[in-house]
């Protein structure tokens, strides 16, 4: 039989993670999501997040990733993805639409800016029109829909997925 021994908070790896993925979140309605989405960027090395609207963050629940990602506050979203777009990166937004893209078939490029929707109202109208692509998460029951922190931990965990595929979980002695 195996023995286990607790390694909470171990270091983090030393692999890049996704700091060439950028996070761009729309107001969010709670600020115990928007503090969520941040936490779940700091374990996947994103480096850098746009966020409209009033930037509340919850440090209880952020925790150390407050201080390790540089965190944009903007008016609108619109102008600051056209630029990332000048730039180089691809915009995906991360919603339910007609012809988006299932997350386990697409292939995130590695300059990404993903782009998040509303907790309620999604990723709006004029948002998916500069979009280039839209993927979403297939939902096997009710609700239709993950939470947007959910959903968000889980395309950026595929992203990481697709461009650290080197990285291994650390194995216990045998």
């Amino acid at each position: 039989m195996s023995e286990f021994i607790h390694q909470r908070h171990k270091p983090p790896s030393d692999a890049p993670g996704a700091s060439e993925l950028i996070l761009a979140c729309p107001p969010m309605h709670s600020q115990v999501n928007l503090s969520r989405v941040v936490r779940a960027a700091g374990c996947c090395g994103v480096r850098r997040m746009i966020v409209s609207g009033r930037l509340r963050i919850d440090a209880k629940i952020a925790r150390d990733a407050v201080d390790q990602i540089q965190i944009e506050s903007h008016r609108s979203l619109r102008p600051v993805l056209q630029r990332l777009k000048e730039q180089g990166y691809s915009l995906v937004g991360l919603e339910q639409t007609t012809n988006s893209q299932c997350l386990y078939d697409f292939r995130f490029a590695r300059k990404t800016a993903l782009v998040i929707g509303h907790e309620r109202l999604g990723v709006t109208d004029d948002l998916l029109q500069i979009l280039d692509h839209v993927v979403e998460i297939p939902v096997y029951g009710r609700p239709h829909a993950h939470n947007a922190a959910t959903a968000t931990a889980i395309a950026m965990y595929e992203y990481c997925r697709q461009h650290g595929a080197s990285l291994k979980c650390e194995t216990g002695p045998e």
